[in-house]
């Protein structure tokens, strides 16, 4: 009992000083995963903890269902108009995109370290795909908002990525050690069967599990249980079968969460908690299984490789990938740039250890250095990048809170919580008169909340600045009523110089607009909406933030809607 207990202590310890360290990665900047692998390293053998583990088995089946559970969660998060944005291009980078990044860092690395150029492949073939665990963890919680097309395209791509880059590491290791017995024949269809039964048992997981979780009446706890059981169900019989685990996990996360039902809020609050502790344990434990000397011993040939990866590989392959759909250079730039590596890396550096191949150990700690390296250059920079590209957008405002009351399988009335923003227009105001002007019926205040007490509602009742008002308002409504709240001088200002002084009805003439403003336009565009103008000058899917010149004017799409359809165009005038 005292081993099992030791056990426990030291497992809890771990998690409990990953949980802490969250504090600091917040203050210094520093990807959260960094700090678990720091966590890890300090209590591995050679750190202060002097904890001696190298049981590469038990660290892939720790690091494999823990990429299944953040896979699921990411799924669970992608809305269907992210792949109406982006799952041409997208598709496009997780297969050829990580094949042409493999080509150009295995001849790279052949030339470089002078290896035998299967091995280099190899090695390049390890660390050539994005990291979906990397990219959800850090695009969300980086304080950025991104363009929707930039967004949709590196999550998509990240989460479809894996089959291609599990496909060439097996065929590359059995070219390695049998390489009589590999034909290109038995390659393809790997890759057939990987991804074929991977999208099949994807859309057949994601529709039985979300009709379960609608018609099924469990305890509240129960629902994400059932939803990660059954993920994990998916995730193993199709890796049985023969096809990619990591896409059918990630597909059927998909389905389940754009069924909207009253399960779904419980499952993610569960999940955030579930995919946190999975990316936590995963880190921790690869953490553990690094040597530091060795890191420092292939730390240069780590660092030459990162660069190129970075630099030269990952960009060529997007701008191959991707330039005939319509990207700017901007965002091509930023793209290549969020090319994040994490745990899929050092656990596809597992294989060819586990499998006998000469010289792997090379592999892994060359994966692992390389890993550090992205998390903290790549993983560090998300925002600053961003905003030196100008791909992202004005934060976008938001209700503080939100909660559902369902009154049957599909009526549910939204709560939300709003703070009050010093200066903002509400301030000073009674929590009725802040919706005068819309749906009285439907929009109404019905809690007060200030110094974390529950205030009573009067006719002299006046919101001040910190306090939570909850409402229950209309879906459409959400969004009018969080600017109110939020919205000062600042802000405001910050919105206009993005999107301009003036806001204007894509369904306008824009003949009336040259009128008004004396600009050019033959009579073919006068005769059309702001709307077709956009659309006839911009190539592609508008999404937020989108723009085209007229002149010396500027028309920017402020908003969309569910359908991706321009509802408000910014007008910004040349000074």
């Amino acid at each position: 009992m005292d081993g099992i207990n030791s056990l426990f202590l030291l497992g809890g310890l771990l998690l409990f000083l990953s949980v802490i360290s969250t504090t600091l990665s917040a203050r210094l900047g520093l990807p959260l995963l960094l700090m678990f692998l720091g966590v890890g390293m300090l209590a591995g053998e050679e750190g202060i903890g002097g904890i001696e583990f190298d049981n590469f088995f038990t660290a892939t089946v720790i690091g494999q269902l823990a990429l299944a559970v953040i896979l699921l969660d990411g799924g669970l998060r992608t809305r269907f108009e992210s792949f109406r944005i982006a799952l041409k291009p997208a598709s496009v980078l997780a297969s050829w995109g990580v094949i042409a990044t493999v080509a150009l860092l295995g001849i790279f690395a052949t030339f470089y370290m002078g290896l035998d150029w299967r091995f280099g492949v190899l090695m390049a073939a390890i660390v050539g795909s994005t990291d979906a665990g990397a990219v959800f963890s850090l695009l969300r919680n980086s304080g950025v908002r991104l363009n929707e097309r930039v967004q949709a395209t590196l999550e998509i791509e990240s989460g479809a990525n894996d089959p291609m880059a599990i496909f060439l590491v097996t065929a590359l290791i059995a070219l390695t050690m049998n390489p009589e017995k590999s034909g290109v024949a038995s390659f393809l269809w790997m890759l057939v069967q990987q991804l074929g039964f991977g999208l099949a048992m994807g859309f057949v997981g994601g529709k039985v599990l979300s009709r379960l979780m609608r018609r099924l009446n469990l305890a509240e706890g129960l629902y994400a249980l059932m939803i990660v059981s059954g993920g994990l169900l998916m995730f193993a019989f199709t890796n049985l079968i023969g096809g990619s685990g990591f896409l059918a996990v990630y597909l059927t996360g998909v389905f389940i969460g754009n069924q909207h039902s009253h399960a779904t809020e419980h499952v993610l609050r569960v999940m955030d908690g579930l995919a946190w502790l999975a990316q936590a344990s995963m880190f921790v434990v690869l953490g553990l299984l690094v040597t530091p000397t060795r890191l420092w011993e292939h730390g240069l040939d780590a660092l030459v490789l990162a660069a190129f990866l970075m630099l030269v590989a990952r960009p060529l392959a997007v701008v191959s990938s991707i330039w005939k759909f319509h990207y700017n250079k901007r965002e091509l730039a930023y793209i290549s740039w969020v090319g994040l590596r994490g745990a899929v890396p050092i656990t596809l550096a597992m294989m060819p250890l586990m499998m006998g191949v000469p010289n792997a150990r090379l592999l892994f700690d060359v994966a692992f250095a390389v890993v550090i390296l992205s998390l903290l250059i790549q993983g560090a920079t998300i925002p600053m990048v961003a905003h030196w590209l100008r791909v992202s957008v004005p934060p976008k405002p938001e209700p503080k809170d939100s909660r559902e009351i369902w009154l049957s399988e599909s009526a549910s009335v939204p709560l939300l919580a709003y703070e009050v923003v010093a200066d903002s227009d509400v301030e000073g105001m009674h929590p009725d008169e802040v919706a005068h002007d819309l749906d009285l019926l439907a929009t109404r205040c019905f809690a007060l909340i200030r110094n974390h007490k529950r205030e009573e509602l009067g006719l002299d009742t006046r919101l001040k600045a910190g306090d939570v008002a909850w409402y229950i308002v209309p879906e459409h409504q959400v969004e009018t009523l969080a600017k109110r709240f939020a919205e000062t001088g600042s802000s405001m200002s910050l919105s206009q110089s993005f999107f301009g002084e003036f806001v204007v009805n894509p369904s306008s003439l824009a003949g009336d607009l040259a009128m008004a403003y004396g600009l050019q336009l033959d009579e073919a565009e006068s005769n059309l909406t702001l709307r077709q103008l956009f659309k006839k000058r911009f190539e592609g899917v508008p999404v937020e933030g989108d723009r085209i010149h007229i002149g010396g004017f500027v028309l920017t799409v402020k908003e969309t809607d569910k359908d991706g359809s321009m509802k408000w165009l910014g007008l910004k005038v040349p000074s």
